[in-house]
């Protein structure tokens, strides 16, 4: 390790300036990373419903119905000019409007009101319309430019064409208030106006090589992209404060600066790459997860953490040893008090904090596991601050929900086909099915039909139904009369039938993320305690530590249980992730200083000297984390994205407070267990002879 530091400190010059070109060509490689903004995209391949829309898209030209457009008319003659202007947008494949569905040419009062409110209704025409994917963009800007700004679209080609725009401008918005929030929190904790300066620049230039790296997976998850810059600047950032208060230490007992650093990177990267791979551990177990998006960002956030632990022992040493004179010039006097006083106090709250920790622990563990979970697209931009979710608003007030489904069964048997169309129609929910039996005719056959309307509904292999339900995902007992829907296709075709859409896609979402969260939460804790057991050598530590944090993730995710919030289970299952990975820092950090200040003095003096030592890291630490995530939750107007902010703000809170009043009294009670299952633990004695002065010292 010396001579690695050596080599640091020696060639500081050169290694900047690598790390610096290396960010310019990232910085420009970034740009050329994809981003998928379709949850459905990062179904397992086997899922029912991506078997479903991959034989869709292998059997039929024609997708399903992406869009719905909805807009003021008073006149069915200028509502058929809409329908004409939209279907010559570049990109649209098909508009439906009621003149598939009635005849409109007989008096509009002879039409079944049912039928007519389903298309024409409050002097307004709504419209069924189906995008091309990859023309989703012009196709959705074109709409928005024939029915301007007073009327109304909404649907997945809407999210896919304006999510990136708007997702785009949120992140920059939040990192403009990041970065010199988290700039005052580190002029208030540290003591040089220019050591928080180093630090941003070190994890800046680790993010920058980051989202460019991302480039080897072709393209990334809208939450990754979203996420990823404003977590790896929160969770890594308390590493570059450890070295360079390392390297002041250092320097304050009398070595010169690059004797100083080498002894600052060689001290501290032990501990630094402790907290690292805890951190790593948590991302690195949602690889595991099924549903893609957990891969998509454990692999991107672990890469995150490991260039954030490079930057910090290779490039920041280089940088501060080449502006160590900035540093000496501008110190200034701490602005944050001692906590000595502080520290008597939590101390003598320990008590009441664990008792309050024992009550609620178990009914917090049972209530985030009981939360109303979301699990599909359907309300992630159903904000009023969008224009998406006005839109949503306006045409579900006016038309109600609608929640299309694709049933693909094989054609052969138009009879059969008759009698499944008839019971499907009897289902709850269900508004109407679009099939060839009742579009074209049940005694026609299919080569004396139009052509048009045969292209639609069958293809080589199958017969096209689309059902189209007046419920949304989160509506009580949706996924049940889906399954009914699923039960009758089965009674008349067995396992041949086949269906998609967002209700479906949702309930196959919801039954992969369930089996992931018991496996993605299982190997987490496993590997965490495993680094624990290695980093203490002790055999109860870990266990306390993991007890501890657990239960700050149990408390934070009990909150949306307790205010009868739904909760996407997306940003829930990160959120176990990242605050188990990123918040077991604060307890490694806290119980480290506790063993070494409990070999030289007794229990409580002990756990009082670790409380005033590592307070202020802890809390600059879990202000930056807290900030950053309060702003992601607060400035985003995607609902995972949203919650995942708020979630991760949050728990970085409970989990410093958990640490600071929970763990020390724990750490007391525990105190002779600790000694006897902690390697050469050697704790205090009252007829040792040890000095306590080196104690307060440290």
């Amino acid at each position: 390790m010396d001579r690695f530091a050596g080599f640091i400190v020696k060639h500081r010059k050169t290694v900047v300036v690598i790390f610096i070109l290396a960010s310019i060509v990232c910085m420009l490689l970034s740009n050329l990373v994809g981003v998928n903004y379709d949850i459905m995209d990062y179904l397992p391949d086997g899922a029912p419903s991506t078997v479903a829309l991959d034989t869709m898209s292998q059997e039929y030209d024609q997708a399903i119905p992406n869009m719905r457009v909805m807009v003021k008319t008073d006149s069915v003659s200028e509502a058929l000019d809409y329908k004409a202007r939209l279907a010559r947008v570049e990109g649209v494949e098909a508009v439906e409007w009621l003149d598939d569905a009635a005849d409109i040419y007989a008096p509009i009062e002879t039409i079944d009101q049912s039928v007519t409110d389903d298309w024409y209704k409050d002097g307004t025409a709504l419209y069924s319309v189906t995008v091309k994917d990859e023309k989703e963009t012009e196709a959705v800007n074109a709409v928005r430019e024939i029915i301007g700004e007073d009327n109304a679209m909404t649907g997945s080609a809407v999210v896919n064409a304006l999510a990136p725009v708007i997702t785009s401008k949120e992140i920059s918005t939040i990192m403009l208030f990041v970065i010199p929030l988290i700039l005052a929190i580190l002029f208030l904790t540290t003591s040089s106006w220019f050591e928080p300066l180093l630090f941003m620049f070190s994890i800046g230039v680790a993010i920058l090589i980051n989202r460019g790296t991302n480039l080897m997976f072709g393209e990334i998850s809208f939450v990754t992209n979203a996420a990823g810059a404003v977590l790896q600047l929160a969770v890594s950032m308390d590493y570059s404060i450890f070295l360079l208060h390392r390297f002041s230490e250092f320097r304050s007992e009398g070595h010169d600066v690059s004797a100083a650093m080498v002894l600052a990177v060689k001290k501290s990267t032990a501990s630094i790459l402790s907290s690292g791979l805890t951190t790593v551990t948590g991302f690195a177990a949602l690889i595991l997860m099924q549903f893609k998006i957990g891969p998509d960002m454990g692999w991107v956030m672990a890469k995150a953490i490991l260039f954030s632990l490079i930057a910090v022992l290779v490039l920041l040493p280089a940088a501060a040893i080449c502006t160590y004179k900035l540093i000496d010039k501008t110190r200034h006097r701490p602005f944050i008090p001692g906590f000595e006083r502080f520290s008597r106090f939590a101390l003598k709250l320990r008590a009441p904090f664990l008792i309050l920790f024992c009550l609620l622990v178990v009914p917090s563990f049972l209530a985030s596991q009981n939360n109303q979970f979301i699990y599909g697209a359907s309300k992630i931009y159903s904000s009023a601050a969008t224009q998406m979710g006005r839109d949503m608003t306006a045409i579900e007030e006016t038309y109600g929900k609608s929640s299309p489904l694709v049933l693909m069964v094989p054609k052969g048997d138009i009879a059969r086909e008759k009698q499944m169309n008839d019971a499907i129609l009897q289902a709850e929910n269900v508004t109407s099915v679009v099939s060839y039996v009742n579009t074209v005719s049940d005694v026609i056959p299919p080569e004396f039909a139009p052509e048009g309307e045969i292209s639609k509904l069958y293809s080589e292999h199958y017969s096209r139904f689309v059902v189209n339900m007046d419920i949304v995902e989160t509506d009580p007992g949706a996924f049940e009369k889906v399954d009914a829907v699923r039960g009758i296709a089965a009674d008349y075709y067995g396992d041949g039938a086949l269906i998609a859409g967002d209700l479906p896609n949702a309930e196959d979402l919801r039954n992969t993320i369930v089996h992931d969260n018991m496996l993605v939460n299982g190997v987490a804790v496993g590997f965490v305690l495993l680094i624990l057991i290695f980093n203490f050598k002790s055999l109860s530590l870990p266990f306390i530590l993991t007890l501890v944090i657990e239960g700050s993730i149990w408390l934070n995710l009990a909150v949306p249980y307790f205010r009868g919030e739904e909760l996407n289970y997306i940003a829930y299952l990160i959120t176990s992730s990242v605050q188990l990975g990123a918040t077991i820092d604060y307890g490694i950090l806290f119980t480290d200083r506790f063993l070494e200040n409990r070999r030289l003095l007794p229990k409580k003096e002990a756990l009082r000297v670790t409380i005033q030592s590592t307070t202020v890291s802890i809390m600059t630490s879990a202000s930056i984390m807290t900030i950053a995530g309060s702003l992601l939750g607060r400035i985003s107007t995607n609902a995972v994205l949203s919650q995942l902010g708020f979630l991760i703000g949050r728990g970085a809170l409970i989990s410093m407070t958990l640490v600071i009043f929970v763990l020390p009294a724990i750490l007391s009670v525990c105190d002779g267990v600790i000694e006897k299952t902690t390697w050469k633990a050697r704790f205090y004695k009252k007829n040792d002879k040890f000095e306590r002065k080196a104690a307060y010292e440290h």
